[in-house]
């Protein structure tokens, strides 16, 4: 019998203020829950602006513990109530002066499942993360949810196809990949990059992008989250490029199946040739 996940992601704009910020992702978990998503995925850092386009230690007291921290707690209880997955991209102090760009995991029944920590951390023009966040250390966790086996890779991770196919061996069903990225750098990988990794590794990918232009700076978030399957198909229409929106899909978890039993990728792969990949 086909198992069908109904899952969502949220893509909106800063609206100025962080408890605003919080009560419009607090909204939109109620809205998918209305509609019977069973799992829902935040934008990149969700409750604050894209901060990382300047260098300003004032936006360090975004950071928070998890998941002692007040947010955390707040979707835990809302989660309980609503019987949803919660996957909550946030700023993560551990200790002062330790931060890391992390997404917290909550399962349906409010329980935390644990964190996973950005790896790949940029230092570009509209992108100075190196100034807010040390490398993850935390592997390439898969958290055994209410809906299944779900992983993270946070934004400029999707670029390194290591973590991709890490979190595929650990049995990811489906890979949240929380964003904010913008029309001028990255507009011509976003359709290209998680569908290849989706037939790559044999999963759903979940891309989430924040809009809008924020005052931080210049930079043109460009939304168009989406799902696609692991044969790179989009389940269902891609999202606004300009506006906020709930976007709530069915996933067929049989085609994972399907697809494996057709191209055998994992035990096809040669991790005894990949030796030299690891070398510095």
């Amino acid at each position: 019998m086909s198992r069908v996940i109904r899952a969502a992601v949220f893509q909106t704009a800063w609206t100025g203020d962080k408890e605003s910020m919080i009560q419009v992702h607090e909204q939109a978990v109620r809205d998918a829950a209305a509609q019977g998503a069973q799992v829902l995925c935040f934008q990149e850092l969700f409750y604050g602006p894209y901060f990382c386009q300047v260098q300003d230690k004032a936006f360090y007291e975004y950071a928070e513990q998890i998941p002692e921290g007040p947010i955390v707690r707040r979707f835990q209880s809302l989660a309980a109530e609503l019987g949803i997955v919660l996957v909550l991209p946030m700023y993560e102090e551990e200790q002062p002066g330790v931060l890391y760009n992390t997404s917290a995991v909550i399962d349906a029944d409010g329980s935390y499942l644990g964190k996973y920590r950005k790896h790949h951390i940029p230092q570009v023009e509209g992108f100075w993360e190196k100034f807010y966040f040390r490398p993850g250390n935390s592997g390439w966790p898969v958290f055994d949810t209410a809906v299944g086996k779900v992983g993270v890779y946070i934004c400029y991770d999707r670029h390194f196809p290591e973590g991709w196919r890490a979190l595929g061996l650990a049995g990811a069903e489906i890979v949240f990949n929380p964003s904010a990225t913008s029309r001028g750098l990255s507009a011509y990988l976003w359709q290209l990059e998680q569908p290849a990794a989706a037939v790559a590794n044999e999963y759903f990918v979940g891309a989430i992008n924040r809009v809008g232009v924020e005052e931080l700076g210049s930079n043109d978030f460009y939304g168009t989250s989406y799902f696609v399957d692991p044969e790179a198909q989009f389940v269902g229409e891609v999202a606004s490029d300009k506006e906020p929106e709930l976007v709530v899909r069915d996933l067929d978890m049989e085609k994972l199946r399907t697809v494996r039993d057709r191209w055998q990728f994992y035990r096809d792969r040669r991790p005894d040739a990949y030796e030299p990949l690891t070398a510095p």
